[in-house]
């Protein structure tokens, strides 16, 4: 029991490093927005592509791009970054099918967390909005997680923008046919989030709401970082 004990007192520290470190990197990291979906899809697919273009165009508008760091998504969503000349971030954890960090990530702005829940408060901390690509129950679990967090007021509303029509419509459609109608779920949880196959929609979206809402003085939105 006293064995146990010492180990979790010094595990403690060791999530305290991780905090430590997120935080002085990402503070200097400046606005930006999440990107999240499936590490599964391959280079020159449309939903690559996709997250390419998507993260191109709201770099292009001076914010920082943050992902998982890993490949599929994550890398078509850095590679955009880069190619607008933006910041491109990329919160690792430790995977066994992700093994290595793609290679669009600028090396001051790479994470490596052994934690979950201190990756977590990397992604939600920093964005000025989330995006969501096709993915599994990682990026499920992402977009839960923030839609929790706004629906329980534990952090402000932001843009949350479903990116791949024929992909997420059909979960909201069972949304709305199950939670939503057995009074699980309110109309207004449904308000954050957009969905559309348009990059520039969410570009200007995001800059409107970063606009509008009252930026946070640490941050100061410059072209290109």
């Amino acid at each position: 029991m006293i064995e146990n004990l010492s180990l979790d007192a010094w595990r403690i520290f060791r999530i305290l490093s991780e905090f430590v470190d997120g935080f002085e990197t990402m503070t200097n990291f400046g606005p930006s927005v999440s990107i999240f979906g499936s590490a599964r899809i391959l280079p020159g697919t449309p939903y690559y592509e996709l997250a390419t273009e998507v993260a191109k165009k709201i770099a292009e508008k001076g914010f920082g791009i943050i992902t998982g760091g890993g490949p599929g998504i994550m890398e078509g969503a850095n590679k955009g970054a880069q190619l607008a000349k933006g910041r491109s971030c990329g919160i690792n954890v430790d995977l066994p099918f992700e093994e290595n960090s793609n290679p669009y990530l600028d090396r001051k702005y790479t994470l490596n967390f052994r934690y979950f829940f201190v990756r977590k408060v990397m992604f939600i901390r920093y964005a000025q909005a989330y995006v969501f690509l096709p993915g599994g129950y990682g990026t499920f679990d992402e977009l839960f997680e923030a839609l929790t967090l706004i629906q329980t007021k534990r952090i402000k509303p932001f843009p949350i923008f479903l990116v791949g029509t024929s992909y997420w419509e059909t979960l909201m459609d069972w949304l709305k046919r199950g939670p939503l109608q057995e009074g699980y779920l309110s109309e207004g949880d449904f308000a954050p989030i957009t969905i559309t196959d348009d990059p520039n929609l969410v570009a200007q979206m995001v800059e409107k709401h970063y606009q509008e809402s009252g930026p946070d003085p640490t941050f100061q939105l410059g072209k290109n970082g």
